[in-house]
């Protein structure tokens, strides 16, 4: 079994505790097994977003997300990264519906905290570098994903350094949609896995 790798310092933590194998017959069909995740997602994304906007109105006059809704918001955001890590071969057993639960591939989120009123309202300018970089690490998520498609299949087994990469990628985009969705006032972090 592979070691638990996590960012012990930021207030958005990804966890990856994997042990590399893969089913192939599922790692084969992984897209057509998540058409009820994708369905789910579009309707909770739509709910989030009104979420979200509620949040950044009320963190502007008060500098803080209200609890209810950071746990809401911060619910989506860890059933999204869960069903990422399950498309992209980062993790093998089937994802719960929702957030509840231990996922091999998993996000710890802090409680809400006081944020910046300022920082609130910019936040999807302030953002802009960071969804920048989340892009180019899209794409080699895309990468590492279709590579461990093709090496699951074949071998059972997702190779450890395409792991890393995709945890690594993977970590820094659920950081940077954290920030965007205002559930921490810390901008992404590029520091390595601890």
């Amino acid at each position: 079994m592979s070691e638990t790798h996590a960012v012990s310092d930021h207030p958005i933590t990804l966890l990856a505790n994997d042990d590399l194998s893969r089913s192939r017959l599922t790692v084969f069909f992984r897209l057509l097994l998540l058409i009820p995740h994708f369905v789910v997602l579009y309707l909770w994304g739509i709910v989030t977003e009104f979420a979200v906007f509620f949040a950044w109105v009320v963190g502007i006059f008060t500098g803080r997300v209200p609890s209810g809704l950071h746990d809401f918001i911060g619910s989506y955001l860890k059933y999204r990264t869960r069903v990422t890590a399950y498309a992209l071969i980062l993790a093998d057993p089937y994802p719960p519906f929702g957030s509840s639960g231990n996922y091999p591939v998993d996000v710890e989120i802090a409680p809400a905290a006081k944020q910046s009123r300022l920082t609130i309202f910019f936040r999807l300018l302030l953002a802009i570098p960071a969804l920048v970089l989340a892009y180019v690490f899209l794409l080699g998520l895309s990468i590492v994903g279709f590579f461990g498609w093709v090496v699951a299949v074949i071998t059972g087994k997702m190779p450890l350094g395409l792991e890393n990469l995709g945890t690594y990628c993977l970590r820094w985009e659920t950081q940077t949609w954290g920030y965007i969705l205002l559930l921490t006032r810390r901008y992404p972090s590029l520091s390595g896995i601890s």
